[in-house]
């Protein structure tokens, strides 16, 4: 019963012009705001980590510490919280954006959609992770 609920709920979100079990992608509630705005800010630490190579894009819609040696002793506990940061809210975002949905079970595709716009829009020279490990964009 449970698989013909969710087969008849992607086929109305078809009927509906929306792509697979994705919903709106681009919808807007204060809690998801308020991620987004967290994560801009964070953005202006982590570009230079991302330019050198130290943090890359995940395939799982995660960032990772990709090379930890290229960065300083001294500021290796400040790049782990920056990325533990990055990741909860990631995770929080995609949540939030399934319920504000009203399909919490969405959450895993919200996210594996998310990780490809995020691989896909990685500046050049940025480090991505696909299934054959990390290249460089």
């Amino acid at each position: 019963m449970k698989a013909i609920r969710y087969l008849l709920a992607v086929l109305m979100l078809a009927l509906a012009g929306v792509v697979g079990a994705q919903g709106n992608l681009e919808i807007d509630t204060p809690a998801i705001a308020a991620l987004k705005q967290s994560m801009q800010q964070r953005h202006a630490q982590l570009a230079p980590l991302y330019a050198s190579g130290a943090v890359g894009f995940t395939a799982n819609g995660n960032v990772a510490l990709r090379d930890a040696s290229s960065i300083p002793l001294a500021q290796r506990g400040q790049a782990n919280a920056l990325v533990a940061a990055e990741n909860a809210d990631r995770a929080a975002l995609y949540r939030e954006i399934a319920r504000a949905n009203s399909h919490p079970e969405w959450e895993d595709e919200v996210r594996r959609t998310f990780a490809q716009r995020w691989i896909d829009r990685a500046q050049p020279g940025w480090w991505v992770q696909g299934p054959g490990g990390w290249k460089q964009k």
